[in-house]
């Protein structure tokens, strides 16, 4: 691990160019960040603000998987300058955990929550819904534990089964129920109205936040910020171009001793740029912003965008409402759908 952190702060020097902007946001993610010593993300952190300009309030989040949640490892984040935890609780039923492979219990999925709001305000938990065990009355549990809690910000995935995982394999097989699209609609659709009944505000398609806790991070890749990704396989991302990294370890760290960042380029076309546009702001409750396609796209590129939108206007699956054009309650599930037939052929 000492190894895959000197290279990644070495990236971070070869890459010192890349951001141009203030840095905003800082992201331990990506795999199990929260199984590196505490001491080894410090030095990132303090090598990052040696190279780029961040805020002296940027939001500092860590990705930490419920089982490797200590009293100790919290109170070390902290010490080190985490500002907001990421915790991949998943769900609080222990049928759920077992069928979706989680490292994790039922009792683990709790318990470090409650650790976790000792020493940190600032917290999101991921929930899972729409698996074949999970019922809605159990659904409505999970996320009013929770509020319950006073968790300021959740993010709520529908299942999706990988292709080559076990869980796919087992569903191939017939040995395990596959999800039930119907189902997922339904719970999303309970989601929606337990949390905003419960004063979480729905601002975008998977996330709810108290007000004041919208995640910055995720709020930037919506709002089609720069980025800059460090490490295996991470993407980086201007405005012109998307890049990602080897997904190999030993290239990577090979790679970088001899100065070299192993990464693959694409050169956006204005078609893709809009499209990618398109795709990330209708998941936000401002939506397509008509004047930002007049202004980055042109005023005939936007008159194309209207004239794709009539019939899901005719529907009541979009609205315009001040220039934002906008995805209506009954459609946000479909929010991808809809997306793709707005895109640019």
């Amino acid at each position: 691990m000492k190894e895959m952190l000197v290279a990644i702060m070495k990236e971070a020097t070869l890459n010192k160019n890349y951001l141009q902007e203030p840095v905003e946001t800082i992201y331990f993610g990506g795999g199990t960040p929260s199984l590196y010593c505490a001491e080894g993300i410090q030095k990132i952190i303090i090598h990052l603000q040696q190279n780029f300009s961040v805020l002296h309030n940027a939001e500092i989040t860590l990705e930490a998987n419920p089982d490797d949640i200590t009293e100790e490892k919290l109170q070390q984040w902290k010490q080190i300058g985490i500002n907001r935890l990421s915790i991949g609780v998943q769900s609080f039923l222990e049928k759920d955990l077992e069928w979706m492979h989680r490292a994790h219990n039922s009792f683990e999925a709790l318990h470090c929550l409650q650790l976790a709001t000792k020493y940190f305000e600032n917290i999101t938990a991921d929930l899972i819904y729409g698996s074949p065990y999970l019922t809605n009355e159990q659904w409505i549990k999970n996320i009013e534990t929770i509020v319950q809690l006073n968790i300021p910000h959740i993010s709520c995935y529908a299942l999706t089964v990988e292709p080559k995982t076990v869980l796919h394999s087992l569903i191939e097989k017939k040995k395990s129920p596959n999800v039930d699209t119907d189902k997922q609609a339904m719970q999303f659709e309970i989601l929606v109205d337990v949390l905003t009944n419960k004063n979480y505000e729905h601002y975008e398609i998977s996330n709810f936040a108290k007000q004041g806790y919208r995640s910055k991070h995720n709020s930037s890749y919506w709002q089609g910020k720069y980025y800059l990704g460090l490490g295996p396989a991470a993407h980086s991302f201007n405005g012109t171009s998307r890049q990602w990294n080897i997904n190999n370890n030993a290239l990577y760290l090979k790679s970088i001793a001899e100065n070299i960042i192993p990464f693959e380029k694409e050169i956006l076309t204005k078609q893709q740029q809009l499209n990618e546009y398109i795709m990330t702001s209708l998941r936000t409750i401002e939506g397509v912003s008509l004047q930002h396609v007049t202004n980055y796209f042109g005023e005939e590129e936007k008159e194309r965008l209207l004239d794709r939108s009539k019939e899901l206007l005719n529907q009541q699956s979009l609205i315009i409402n001040n220039q934002f054009l906008q995805l209506t309650p009954k459609a946000k599930f479909l929010a991808d759908g809809i997306a793709a037939t707005l895109f640019v052929d």
